[in-house]
């Protein structure tokens, strides 16, 4: 167990890193949830909503930098 706090802070640390490269493109992203067993829901939204590449954004992008740059994460979701 995590404290779900603590981690959300470091998940949104890690967010503002990935941010520029989704805005470029004019997408962003929200985070959603942050549970106590790790799991990060986010929300892609602009651009990045319904896009054909957005599963692939999510997991060679998002979840690759999330979990590099705070460990304790086990797992990053989509949300609508």
């Amino acid at each position: 167990m995590v404290n779900v706090e603590e981690l959300k802070k470091k998940v949104e640390g890690a967010v503002v890193k990935i941010r520029p490269y989704l805005q470029r493109d004019g997408g962003d992203i929200e985070i959603a949830e942050v549970t106590n067993d790790g799991v990060v829901k986010v929300r892609l939204t602009g651009a990045c909503f319904g896009c054909p590449y957005s599963q692939m954004t999510l997991q060679a992008g998002v979840e690759r930098v999330i979990r590099q740059e705070v460990p304790e994460v086990t797992k990053v979701e989509a949300v609508a």
